[in-house]
């Protein structure tokens, strides 16, 4: 049996260039804010395992109040990058990759 891939190319507006350049900035922003997070949250508990495992992820939504610009963008596009975060400590201590690092515009 053959597979086939389809590859799309899309042209959007300028409107919807500009909502899609905010979308990935929000999401970076995220994604970089609870990793400092966890981080500090690690060093600050490292001590006391117990302590560490019950800690929780942070939510997108905890940053809503303090940034009202991260409500301009899709909700969901927000708990993608909490996703990803908890996909990348699940691979590093799983041995599968390196530590989760901060991302940047390039």
């Amino acid at each position: 049996m053959a597979h086939k891939a389809y590859k799309f190319r899309i042209y959007p507006t300028e409107e919807q260039e500009i909502f899609l350049a905010k979308t990935f900035g929000c999401v970076r922003f995220v994604y970089n804010k609870m990793l400092a997070e966890q981080k500090e949250t690690y060093e600050r508990l490292k001590d006391n395992k117990a302590l560490l495992k019950q800690q929780k992820f942070p939510t997108p939504a905890k940053y809503k109040g303090e940034f009202e610009w991260l409500k301009e963008v899709d909700s969901l596009a927000l708990a993608n990058a909490q996703l990803n975060l908890q996909e990348g400590y699940r691979n590093f201590f799983g041995g599968r990759a390196k530590y989760p690092r901060f991302k940047n515009r390039k």
